[in-house]
Formats: structure tokens, C-alpha cells, sequence
């Protein structure tokens, strides 16, 4: 099979989870023989035509002159590119920036399949015209796409109920994490066991201030570390917000190593997104076998299960913190043992790459 993944960055990974998604599925459908090609954004770091056997095919990208909105110009130059190649299908991760390339697809087109991701007009961070729009671009997707991929059984009801279509359920990846390393703390004046701990774009719909605000009420002595890209306006909002507490805003950490052991060797990892379906984040926090606390919904509940302390206000944050301590050794073992086996059996990489290949063999077979 002739394979375009579109929709990322770009790969290697050097930004989020689309990016580590198109990276790991890429390199193990070339690992069983396929013919796989990633679009990067031109200022993408990586200079090399290949990675690991997975053709890099680089597309301008306006985004260092206008921002966010030049995903709509990206986009729309990988699909145009794609359609003069000869690939067989052409997989989007994400709808909302590449949907108005659609209307470049004919009837002789390759298949596209489109990873719907999140529900992307609930983040709180749009006003009410962009959400109305973003709405519009989830129902140019759903009805032009070929196929749809729910990475979440939630988000999967969801596409049904609303739109009465039809999608494979298929989610995100992670491998459980076999070695930590209690050095690799050290540069953070954190020791194990003894800190708190979330991962995630600061993003108001990520819950990042409702769990801080629980930390600062717990009146919890222990160090809270926050690790995402704070540069940016939010990020600098709650940088200010907390600058007088024991909360330590880390930036962008993208070495895998230092985050498994980050997340391992903490006392609780906090996971607060809210409107996402399977987030890579909480998938990497199960497989690096730490006890979890995450924010109460069903996209969360649809992974974790009953394997998980749940919060929906700060109020719960604070109680979940100053309970920790209290929480027997047996069940905590039993919440990290369960998430481990869920990666095993369910989440692994390797599954999921057999899962999409069989996806794929099927559709083409209808064509």
C-alpha cells in the first residue's frame, strides 16, 4: 500500500500528539512493508528526505507570519500535493484546518480517511463564531470524507448521534515503559515520590488552573510541576496567577526518557483534559505505571475506567490531595496494574499498527 499521512507537523516528534501518532504508525506500517510518506511543514527541523524508511515530504507553511491560521494554508497545499501523487490512501489527522481542501477531491481521488480527534468546537479557548465555524468544518469532513476514525468510544457515539455516521474506532498508542531512571529527576530539585505532576497544553479546557487551584487549596507542601509550553498568553496568565506557590512551570520537555521517569516517580500525575477523546498523555502516564488523578468525563472514564481518582472542581482536587497519603498500597496497586494491562492488551503500538493495516486492506478491497 501507498500511504499519505497529512494533517502533523510533522515527524520526528517535536510537538504533540498528532505529531507522535503519525511517527509511530508511519515507521511500523513501512516495518511491514508498506510505502509510507509524511507531510512536514517546511520550518520543520528535521532535514532529512527520509526517517526510519518513511518518506518526508516537506510543504510550505506560513505559520511564523500569521499564526494559527496558516494551518488552513498548510493544509490545503499538503492535499494538493497529495492528490498529483499516486498514494492509495490518504489518512488526515484532524478535520477543522484540512476540510476545505476536500473540496479539491474527485471521484478518481485515493481513499481519505480522516481522524476526527477531539471535539474541537467545544474548547474553551474559541469564541462563539469560531466554534460555529469549526462546526461547519466538522460537517464538510464527516461528508466528504471516505471513511471516519473515532480514536474514543465516546467520540465515536458522538459522530453517530449527531450525524448519523458511521466511524472506526481505533485510538491513540503507547508501550509500557520498563526502565526509570531516579537521576533524571535531579535537575528538577524534585525526589521520587515526593512531588505532583501534569503534562499537558496549557489550554483552559485542559483544566490546568482548577488543579492547581485544588493544589494551593490542599495547603500540600510538596512541589507541583507543570510541564508544557507556557510562553503563551494562558501560560503566562497562570505563571502570574501562582508565582508565589511551590508550582514550577518546566516549559516543553520532549525527551521520552525524562518524562517516563518524571511521570513514574511521581506522587500523583494529574490529567485534566476535558474535551479530546484517547489523549496521548493519559495513555503515556498509564504505561509509565503511576497513579492517576483525572478530571470526570466520559471520554477520560472510556479509558481508565474505574482505575482512576476522578475531579470535576478544585474542591475534589484538594480532597483527592490531602487523601493520598491515605489511600492504601493495595489499591493503588490495583488502579496502576489494571492501566498497565489496559496498554498490554488494548493500547500498545503494535496493536494499533496492525489494527490500522487491517483497516486499510479492508477499505481497499471495496474500492
Amino acid at each position: 500500500m501507498k500511504i499519505a499521512i497529512l494533517g502533523t507537523r510533522g515527524i520526528p516528534n517535536n510537538y504533540g500528539g498528532f505529531e507522535q501518532f503519525a511517527e509511530y504508525l508511519s515507521v511500523g506500517l513501512v516495518e511491514l512493508g508498506h510505502s509510507v510518506t509524511v507531510y512536514n511543514a517546511h520550518f520543520h527541523e528535521y532535514d532529512q528526505p527520509e526517517f526510519r524508511c518513511v518518506t518526508i515530504r516537506k510543504i510550505y507553511s506560513p505559520e511564523k507570519q500569521i499564526g494559527a491560521a496558516a494551518n488552513f494554508v498548510y493544509d490545503y497545499l499538503c492535499m494538493k500535493d497529495a492528490l498529483k501523487q499516486d498514494f492509495d490512501i490518504i489518512y488526515e489527522a484532524g478535520y477543522h484546518s484540512n476540510a476545505p481542501s476536500y473540496y479539491l477531491l474527485k471521484k478518481n481521488s485515493p481513499i481519505v480517511i480522516t481522524n476526527m480527534d477531539g471535539i474541537e468546537w467545544k474548547r474553551s479557548k474559541w469564541n462563539y463564531f469560531t466554534r460555529q465555524l469549526i462546526k461547519k468544518l466538522e460537517k464538510i469532513a464527516v461528508r466528504k470524507s471516505d471513511y471516519l476514525v473515532s480514536d474514543n468510544s465516546a467520540i465515536q457515539e458522538y459522530y453517530k448521534k449527531e450525524f448519523n455516521a458511521e466511524s472506526f474506532c481505533i485510538a491513540y498508542g503507547a508501550d509500557i515503559v520498563e526502565h526509570f531512571d531516579k537521576e533524571l529527576l535531579s535537575p528538577y530539585n524534585v525526589t521520587a515520590n515526593n512531588y505532583f505532576l501534569v503534562i499537558a497544553r496549557l489550554e483552559p479546557e485542559n483544566n490546568i488552573e482548577m488543579i492547581l487551584d485544588g493544589y494551593v487549596l490542599s495547603n500540600d507542601s510538596r512541589p507541583f510541576l507543570v510541564i508544557g509550553n507556557a510562553g503563551t498568553k494562558y501560560g503566562r496568565f497562570l505563571q502570574a496567577k501562582y508565582r508565589n506557590t511551590n508550582i514550577h512551570f518546566l516549559g516543553a520537555v520532549y525527551k521520552k526518557t525524562v518524562l517516563d521517569s518524571l511521570r513514574h516517580y511521581c506522587t500523583l500525575y494529574f490529567h485534566g483534559h476535558s474535551v479530546g477523546g484517547t489523549n496521548p498523555s493519559l495513555l503515556e502516564a498509564m504505561a509509565s505505571q503511576v497513579l492517576i488523578a483525572s478530571h470526570d468525563n466520559e471520554f477520560n472514564k472510556a479509558v481508565l475506567n474505574i482505575n482512576a481518582l476522578y475531579f470535576v472542581k478544585d474542591t475534589e482536587v484538594a480532597s483527592v490531595i490531602c487523601n493520598i497519603n491515605s489511600l492504601g498500597d493495595e489499591k493503588k496497586k490495583i488502579f496502576i496494574e489494571s492501566n498497565k494491562a489496559q496498554i498490554i492488551n488494548k493500547y500498545s503500538w503494535k496493536s494499533i499498527v496492525f489494527r490500522y493495516e487491517s483497516l486499510f486492506n479492508e477499505i481497499l478491497k471495496k474500492k
